[in-house]
């Protein structure tokens, strides 16, 4: 039972905006602007300050061989936090001969990773069995935009007490969302880092792309709460070519992190070969990106 009690609870007056009521009596502990959230990973590495980290990696845990390749690249460009999924269920149930999800393995990948490398990791979790397990080498658990409002699986992940990527749904307004976080704060978890991922809209400019990039959420966001708000411009493009442009307007519109998903052959990846950079591709990015966030004087 939740210590929060809220004496004038009512959902009367439904909405998807974000109303005073809300803020009092839904969203208290999401919408409170007491206390900048600042979130740290140690090294140096912090959310929601000045410094604007980025996470990069392939969409899947497919060998050690990519992941070993991928660290070297981050160290080479200086990024300290590496992603892979070893649990990673797809929109549909069918696989492609190059996909399996490597799970208990992939997580023993990402482990060598981490330590060899002294890297960070992000990894997702989709079920509550696995929770233990990735809690053993993850330093931030991801949470998809489709686990979004899996209220059991954000109770227990926040009750783990680990830092934890929140992906905002792509059919979800910002009063879901920050419904969805409430759920993580109520639990005394406020190491809560939201992701704008893009969301589902009649029209996304070409037919590989399934979603467009909120990029009013970023000021939106900043408006209503104090947790770090970070940019998913791969997964919101669905396309490789658009990512620079996205990345460099979410740092424009005050992110305060990003994840670009990157490759050594995108064309061979086994998840969505539409969206990863190549590594020389992701180099170039980043050097863009430092030019653009000393800018607005913020750094990557």
């Amino acid at each position: 039972m939740s210590k929060y009690t809220i004496k004038n609870l009512s959902n009367k007056f439904p909405t998807k905006d974000i109303t005073k009521d809300d803020k009092i009596n839904k969203l208290p502990l999401s919408t409170s602007k007491k206390n900048k959230k600042i979130i740290s990973l140690g090294d140096g590495i912090v959310f929601g300050q000045n410094s604007i980290p980025i996470i990069a990696g392939p969409n899947g845990v497919e060998n050690y061989k990519l992941m070993y390749e991928t660290a070297k690249c981050l160290k080479k460009n200086k990024i300290s936090i590496i992603r892979g999924h070893a649990y990673k269920p797809l929109t549909f149930p069918y696989r492609s001969r190059q996909y399996k999800e490597s799970k208990n393995e992939g997580m023993d990948i990402m482990d060598t990773i981490k330590k060899d490398f002294n890297l960070k990791v992000v990894t997702e979790v989709t079920e509550i069995s696995y929770l233990e397990r990735i809690c053993e080498t993850a330093d931030i658990i991801q949470i998809g935009s489709r686990n979004m409002q899996n209220l059991e699986l954000l109770r227990e992940c926040a009750l783990m007490g680990k830092p934890i990527i929140l992906k905002r749904h792509f059919g979800a307004s910002l009063r879901d969302f920050l419904g969805a976080a409430e759920h993580i704060l109520v639990e005394g978890n406020e190491k809560l880092i939201l992701c704008e991922r893009g969301v589902s809209i009649p029209h996304t400019h070409r037919d590989t792309s399934r979603f467009a990039l909120d990029i009013q959420a970023f000021p939106a966001l900043k408006e209503l709460t104090n947790f770090p708000i970070i940019s998913d411009p791969s997964h919101a493009s669905f396309w490789a070519p658009w990512v620079p442009s996205l990345t460099l307007a979410s740092i424009a519109a005050g992110c305060d992190g990003l994840i670009i998903e990157i490759h050594k052959n995108p064309k061979k990846s086994a998840v969505d070969p539409l969206q990863p950079l190549d590594f020389n591709q992701f180099g170039n990015l980043v050097k863009t990106a430092r030019t653009v966030a000393r800018s607005i004087k913020r750094k990557i």
